[in-house]
Formats: C-alpha cells, sequence, structure tokens
C-alpha cells in the first residue's frame, strides 16, 4: 500500500505545502510507502521532494490518496479516475469575487474551484477540514461522508532557529511600535482595511509607529498598485512597509521585533500566520470573520467591528495596557497548546489508523 499526498501546487512557505510536507514525515513513521505529487512544483524545493503530477503512473486499490484540496485543479476533474481510497484535506478556496476586480486569473480558478469541490461530495470516502468552519463548508457543498476536523501541523522547532539579525537591529529598540500582518497581498485579507486602521493609530495615538506587511506581491498586481496609492495618498509611504517575499529567517524577526499582530482578513480556512503570533508571544487583534475566531478559540482581542478608527483605538488599549496584553498572551499560550505539534501529529495518526483499519 501507498499513500500519495496530491495538491495543485507545492510551493517554498506556503501553508498547505509546508502542511503536506509535515504530513509525509508522520505517514513515513508510521510505516507506509508515500509520495508527493503536484500540478506545479515551486523550482525553491528541494529536488525530489515532489514530482509532477502528470508522472503519477498507475495507482493500485489498496493504495490511499490524500487530495489538498485549495483551489481550481485538474486533480480535482480527474479525481473519480482513481479506484482506490480517498481522502480530502480541505484547506479551502478564497471566495472568487474577492479577485473579481483585480485578477482575472484568480477569479476563474477559485469560481472553478468551487464548483469542482461540490462535484466531489459523492466521489470521496472521508474527509478531514483544518477548521470546524470548513467542516461546515463541505457540509454546505453536499458532502455526506465522515469528515473530522485537522489543524494544520506545525513544526515549531523551525521557529526557535536564529531570526535575520539586519532585520532585528533596524525594527527593535528604536522607541517605535510595530505594527505586524503576515501573509500574502490578497484581496480577501483586506490589507487595505490594515492600512487604513493604522493610519488612525499613528495620526491620533502615535506617531512613532510602522506598519509592517510582509507577504508577497507582484509589482504588476492591481490590488497591489491599489494599496500603495492609497498608501501614497494617505501620505503614509515612509511608515507603511511591504516586504515582499522574504526569507525565513527574516519572517521570524519581524515577528520577534512585532508589538502587535494585526488581521483583519475576512476569508481565512485557518490561518496559520496568528498561531505564528502566538508562539512569539506577540498579542493579536483580530476582525472575526471566516475561521479566524476558531483558530482563537474564540478568546483574545476578536473585533466584530472592522471601523477603522475603532481598530485603532483596540491597537493603543493593547499597546499600552500591559495587563491586556498579559491577560491576551496568557489565553494565546493557552491555545498554543492545542497546536502543538505531539498533538496535531497524533490526531492525524489516529485519523489515518482509523480510516485505514476499517478497510482491513
Amino acid at each position: 500500500m501507498v499513500v500519495y499526498q496530491l495538491l495543485a501546487t507545492i510551493s517554498f512557505g506556503d501553508a498547505v505545502s509546508n502542511d503536506t510536507l509535515a504530513l509525509q514525515e508522520i505517514i513515513k513513521k508510521m510505516g507506509y510507502k508515500t509520495a508527493i505529487f503536484a500540478e506545479n512544483i515551486d523550482s525553491r524545493i528541494p529536488k525530489g521532494t515532489a514530482k509532477n503530477y502528470s508522472k503519477l503512473g498507475r495507482v493500485d486499490k489498496n493504495d490511499i490518496i490524500i487530495y489538498h484540496l485549495s483551489t481550481g485543479s485538474k486533480i480535482s476533474r480527474d479525481f473519480d479516475k482513481f479506484k482506490c481510497r480517498k481522502i480530502i484535506i480541505y484547506h479551502n478556496i478564497t471566495p472568487p469575487d474577492y479577485f473579481k476586480d483585480y485578477n482575472d486569473g484568480s477569479y476563474r480558478i477559485c469560481k472553478k474551484g468551487y464548483e469542482e469541490v461540490k462535484s466531489l461530495a459523492d466521489k470521496t470516502d472521508y474527509c478531514i477540514a483544518v477548521s470546524e468552519y470548513n467542516k461546515q463548508n463541505l457540509r454546505e457543498m453536499g458532502f455526506t461522508c465522515p469528515i473530522d476536523v485537522l489543524p494544520i501541523l506545525i513544526p515549531f522547532e523551525d521557529y526557535d532557529k536564529k531570526p535575520n539579525e539586519e532585520v532585528i537591529r533596524k525594527y527593535s529598540d528604536d522607541g517605535w511600535v510595530n505594527v505586524l500582518f503576515t501573509g500574502r497581498i490578497a484581496p480577501n485579507k483586506k490589507q487595505e482595511n490594515l492600512i487604513s486602521a493604522f493610519y488612525y493609530y499613528n495620526r491620533l495615538y502615535n506617531k512613532k509607529s510602522r506598519l509592517i506587511l510582509a507577504g508577497s506581491f507582484r509589482y504588476d498586481d492591481p490590488y497591489y498598485i491599489r494599496l500603495t496609492e492609497y498608501t501614497k495618498k494617505l501620505g503614509m509611504g515612509g511608515t507603511v512597509i511591504f516586504t515582499g517575499h522574504i526569507k525565513f529567517d527574516q519572517i521570524l524577526a519581524y515577528y520577534k521585533t512585532a508589538d502587535v499582530f494585526l488581521c483583519m482578513s475576512e476569508h481565512e480556512g485557518f490561518c496559520v500566520p496568528i498561531v505564528e503570533a502566538m508562539k512569539f508571544k506577540v498579542p493579536i487583534i483580530a476582525y472575526g470573520r471566516a475561521a479566524v475566531p476558531e483558530t482563537m478559540n474564540h478568546k483574545g482581542m476578536i473585533l466584530d467591528d472592522n471601523n477603522p478608527q475603532y481598530v485603532a483605538a483596540c491597537i493603543d488599549k493593547m499597546v499600552k495596557d500591559k495587563k491586556l496584553r498579559d491577560y491576551v498572551i496568557e489565553e494565546q499560550n493557552e491555545r498554543l497548546e492545542y497546536y502543538s505539534y505531539d498533538n496535531i501529529s497524533a490526531m492525524f495518526k489516529e485519523y489515518l489508523s482509523k480510516f485505514i483499519d476499517k478497510k482491513d
């Protein structure tokens, strides 16, 4: 028996890709043969980590396919062809309307993705959703098979590596407040709302503050262009920093120097950066939409209002009120225990073992 993991794209630093790689190690330790196949393979991924999906040969009826579903893909269209046991790990798909005014390609692939997910409802033996929110999405799309919830597996020891010294020197111990958000520049993540809230915080409460948007973007992306134009219009060019794609040690450094992690995203199937902020004991302020409240265990500073002036006041409160900060971080630490590598890996082993035993 071989356990195959399939995904549309395996890329460097991507949450879905990292989850696939982490689960790969567990599957190996469980004693099963395993391999990763992807339609697209990032050139920065070590050679031999994954094979191109087009090279996937015959799959035996006793094999298992684990499909990490997060976008439209040929894998979805081929899914019924595989006459073996099939598992979907559902990471959610960004609602296409977020891209309608910015990226026609992303709009079409997400729209197609939703159609493909619905078509798989009667072709799947078992699903794992990375959040209860995602599980409910699957039920709403007609899935009746067993579904368990398993958060993304995060190898936390990676975050204990040495942070980038240059970033540490540049952004720490200078008397400035650093407001951080990590994640690719994308319309569903609502970076414009981060900028709006930060504008009021900077103008009304603390001139010595900066907003760091640590995430990849394309210079020709209409959404990124809109954000930079908006930032200039507000006169915030020097205090809003777009890092672009950065190395892992730089990400670690930005977390190390952050005073507040601010998330205004409207659609997340899980949101790994929130868990990363917990790891670095950065107090989180988040807009309570999609899976975000669940990821935070419905505790901490979860906002039901994204009015920028209100959010700015919340940032100021979090920065100045040590008692509040300590309380929020304590709650985050409790939630972080649930996401421990040992806990999530044990859950995955149990789920996979039960699925295999049920067949045997």
